[in-house]
């Protein structure tokens, strides 16, 4: 049983050992099920005492934030340097349009 990411959050950890404790209890399970079912308990129990932890939770949430702050940041594009062609076209159809309207 692979942990993937999606499958981090504590409840699914539970649901995980829960599976595994069935396996555990099954009396036609083999010798190599048992130890197999035994090691991912151990396991799946560090991870879950891991992400119990809160200094490890508040951390992740502020390296987190920060990451999300910087993408925010060098996501908006940079202005236009003045005496772009685009200034230049819009002062002259505003001129046009008032010459128009005239």
């Amino acid at each position: 049983m692979p942990i993937s990411e999606n499958a981090r959050s504590s409840e699914a950890i539970h649901r995980k050992l829960r599976a595994i404790a069935a396996v555990l209890l099954d009396p036609a399970a083999t010798e190599h099920e048992r130890t197999n079912a035994e090691t991912l308990k151990i396991r799946l129990e560090n991870q879950l005492r891991q992400e119990a932890t809160p200094e490890r939770t508040w951390r992740d949430i502020m390296f987190r934030l920060g990451r999300a702050a910087k993408e925010i940041k060098q996501s908006t594009s940079p202005s236009s340097p003045k005496g772009d062609w685009t200034d230049h076209a819009f002062r002259l159809g505003r001129a046009l349009r008032r010459g128009l309207k005239k």
